[in-house]
């Protein structure tokens, strides 16, 4: 029964994605006629009136913005271009969408399209520091507020705008549930992939836990691709083969859990093995609450409502009221049980019964249309 349901929700996660990425993704986005991805059918926020009128450049139509991707790839990333769009859209402005599929080269090319398409603002959505700090000063040079999200690139551009989950939070928060389940002295295994922003701000508190708690990290693999999930199930499968006598994995990127527990089905003669992760999607909820289901805990935002705070941050930059050159955006702990006990099944049923997801009073004003969802 265990393996027969989580592989059944493992396979609708694969369906999601397979029809959230359909389209020319190298091709033009026919929303915008930018590069990028068609957007993904998902949820739809509550625009709130607001309560005051616009400040430049606001108050005129015909706004644009960008956002560079480094990939659109997976349920979060999915979720965040959709917060992205609505909340562009309350603002009155269009958005067009730069999508690199994964590829850093790529990215750098088309942040380079994108400033020589003129636009009102930029967001730069992942990636690495060395191969977006030339566009991104390039951009600030010619007068075009910027917003990073999730890269650490103010050391090589001070003068870009960071934003980030609070990535050692989300990380705490689940480590600490991992020590209540399984004590200490106890053999681990860890999925993650280091060089990337986020992952690497969750690995400092990984290492942390695993030293204080004197846990034995059997392996560490894993690897971030277009395709996360897919490409590290059998790395996963071949360290669990190798080292099967672990009490609990990390794995701090719903992808990369994805990953984990399709490699788990690889080898059914494991004995109890709980596993920890990042992030929240309604598939993510599936496989959370399948019967038998190992993932027991997750620490996550809202990914829509991320993307609209990103959104409303830049807005704030561009009418020259944003007061500070880094926000951070709040996470909370999501387990399995708290999950099953409220009959959680998807994202609308969790927002309802977590309202801290809701972070629609940040980076916000009385002027702008904020998405809730």
């Amino acid at each position: 029964m265990r393996t027969r349901t989580i592989l059944a929700g493992l396979a609708g996660a694969s369906l999601l994605l397979t029809a959230c990425s359909q389209g020319d993704a190298t091709g033009d986005d026919a929303s915008t006629g930018a590069a990028g991805p068609a957007p993904a059918a998902t949820d739809e926020g509550e625009v709130a009136s607001p309560a005051a009128d616009a400040p430049a450049p606001f108050d005129q139509e015909g706004l644009e913005i960008a956002i560079v991707q480094q990939s659109g790839q997976g349920d979060y990333f999915q979720q965040y271009l959709n917060g992205t769009r609505q909340q562009v859209e309350a603002l009155g402005a269009e958005l067009s969408v730069y999508d690199a599929q994964g590829d850093n080269a790529t990215q750098a090319s088309q942040l380079d399209q994108a400033i020589a398409s003129q636009p009102d603002g930029i967001i730069v959505r992942h990636g690495f520091p060395d191969t977006l700090c030339p566009g991104v000063n390039q951009a600030i040079e010619a007068g075009i507020p910027v917003i990073i999200y999730d890269v650490e690139i103010q050391q090589c551009a001070p003068d870009a705008v960071q934003t980030q989950q609070s990535d050692a939070e989300m990380a705490g928060l689940v480590l600490e549930k991992m020590v209540e389940d399984i004590g200490s002295d106890q053999n681990v295994g860890y999925v993650n992939v280091l060089g990337i922003a986020p992952l690497d701000r969750r690995h400092a508190v990984w290492e942390e836990y695993k030293a204080d708690n004197g846990w034995n990290e059997l392996f560490f693999t894993g690897t971030f691709t277009n395709s996360t999930a897919t490409d590290t199930a059998p790395l996963v499968d071949n360290a669990l083969k190798a080292n099967p006598d672990v009490a609990a994995i990390y794995a701090p990127y719903d992808e990369l859990t994805k990953g984990t527990l399709s490699a788990m089905e690889q080898n059914a003669d494991l004995g109890e093995v709980l596993v920890y992760g990042a992030d929240i999607s309604t598939a993510d909820i599936e496989l959370m609450t399948a019967d038998g289901s190992p993932w027991v805990a997750t620490g996550a935002t809202d990914p829509n409502a991320i993307g609209a705070a990103v959104v409303r941050t830049l807005a704030l930059h561009m009418a020259g009221e944003l007061e500070e050159m880094k926000v951070e955006f709040p996470p909370i702990l999501i387990t399995q049980d708290f999950l099953r006990e409220n009959e959680v099944r998807n994202m609308e049923d969790l927002r309802a019964a977590e309202p801290a997801l809701n972070i629609s009073d940040v980076s916000s004003a009385d002027w702008i249309p904020s998405v809730t969802f």
